[in-house]
């Protein structure tokens, strides 16, 4: 944002033959030392420094102000100059917060925000504004308040507190020029209406998901974790329809790389929310939101505690029910993505092991097929901890795993592939002796 883009070299007049002499006179005319005014050598270098400055202004912002900080730069008047040229800067930050979009403005700020806010904002607050809206960057923030400071105490807008010399009002011109006039774009805030009616209108083809990705990508940070966040409470809204469900999921799985840790503070926050105001609907939808995107990290043990219990619950109903061999790999598949987003609560190790390893070595009859592969990947993934459960259960005959490997050849052939896949080095001092005897 703030490179300077280069433009064609500015020529101006030479001063010697008129303004130099001019001011001379004056002061003689006023009976006044010369001294109360900038000394021509000043004045010079100050002028023969302009053109570097001006050129990396864009033409159509060479305007009336910029005229008249020329001519007070020519007379001596750094005062003058400055005020000239800190006008027209604060003139462009107004317009880029125009072409930014006041209605997406007063969203943001969760106010009313028209023209007449925009003429009233002080210079300190419309910098602040600027900021949040990421028309500047912390540096510009930091040297344009700067230049504000220098502005208030040193320029002819006020009472000085002193005088400024050729350098320091190169420096403030360069400021003000490096970070207000010097890039003409501005981001553009995202049409929170047509965001909206988006994700809620038809399911997104792939070219509208990517226009709308990349709309959320090149908004400011402010605007974008609203956005995300807006589209948070939608998805845990019971009266909104599953299409504009799968459009929410899709935008954030678009944008999960770009999730700020103040992004995902706020969902965390208004998860809590759900769960102290008891709004169970929302805080269901809220868990399965936080799965989709693979942030169940984020959650505390006794909410991923939920979420894997209920995973575990319907795979296993669904192992008990009819027609198992054709209907768990949708649920194994679930819980394989749940187990690689992080370490399974402590709390659930125990039902989460027992539950797999029956699951995956069948009940005698044989296995769901299709569910292997999800089963196996999770074998693979299993921590130390769950290797010395999963032979502790297995050695156990009062456990269901112990019960089923002991009346079922099958179910021992199908558990020997299984723990064929766990790292031996992997496998717990304590259940050494148990690893050796099924592998054996």
């Amino acid at each position: 944002m703030n490179e300077v883009i280069v433009r064609d070299d500015v020529t101006l007049p030479a001063i010697t033959d008129g303004f130099l002499p001019a001011i001379t006179n004056l002061t003689n005319a006023l009976g006044i030392p010369r001294g109360v005014l900038a000394s021509e050598e000043e004045i010079q270098y100050a002028w023969r420094d302009l053109p570097r400055e001006l050129k990396a202004i864009p033409i159509d912002l060479r305007g009336e102000l910029v005229a008249r900080m020329c001519i007070a730069v020519g007379s001596g008047l750094f005062d003058g100059a400055m005020n000239y040229i800190w006008n027209a800067a604060i003139l462009q930050l107004r317009q880029k917060i125009r072409n930014f979009g006041l209605p997406i403005v007063a969203t943001i700020l969760n106010r009313d925000f028209e023209e007449k806010n925009l003429q009233e904002q002080t210079d300190s607050s419309l910098l602040e504004l600027c900021l949040k809206l990421n028309i500047i960057d912390e540096d510009g923030f930091f040297f344009l308040d700067q230049c504000r400071s220098v502005r208030n105490n040193y320029s002819a807008a006020h009472p000085t507190m002193g005088s400024v010399n050729d350098r320091e009002f190169t420096t403030f011109l360069n400021r003000c020029v490096r970070y207000a006039l010097g890039d003409a774009s501005s981001p553009q805030g995202v049409d929170i209406s047509a965001y909206i009616s988006a994700i809620k209108g038809g399911r997104f083809n792939q070219q509208q998901c990517l226009i709308w990705i990349d709309r959320l990508r090149n908004t400011h940070d402010a605007q974008r974790q609203m956005l995300i966040s807006m589209v948070h409470g939608m998805y845990c809204d019971a009266t909104t329809n599953e299409i504009a469900r799968l459009n929410s999921i899709e935008l954030c799985e678009g944008m999960i790389e770009r999730f700020s840790n103040a992004m995902k503070s706020q969902l965390i926050s208004t998860h809590s929310e759900y769960i102290a105001k008891g709004l169970e609907d929302k805080h269901t939808a809220s868990l399965v939101f936080f799965e989709k995107l693979g942030l169940l990290g984020l959650l505390n043990e006794s909410e991923q505690h939920l979420v894997f219990s209920r995973a575990l619950d319907r795979l296993w109903l669904v192992h008990n029910g009819m027609n198992n061999f054709y209907n768990e790999a949708p649920f194994a598949e679930r819980l394989a993505e749940l187990s690689l987003q992080g370490a399974v609560p402590e709390t659930i190790q125990d039902k989460f092991v027992s539950t797999v390893a029956c699951c995956r070595i069948g009940n005698g009859y044989g296995i769901a097929t299709a569910a292997c592969s999800d089963y196996n990947l999770i074998f693979k993934s299993f921590s130390p901890r769950e290797i010395g459960t999963l032979f502790k259960l297995a050695s156990d005959k009062k456990t269901t795993l112990g019960r089923r490997l002991m009346s079922s050849g099958n179910c021992r052939h199908h558990f020997k592939v299984a723990i064929e896949l766990i790292d031996p080095q992997s496998v717990p001092t304590s259940v050494k002796k148990e690893y050796d005897d099924f592998m054996g």
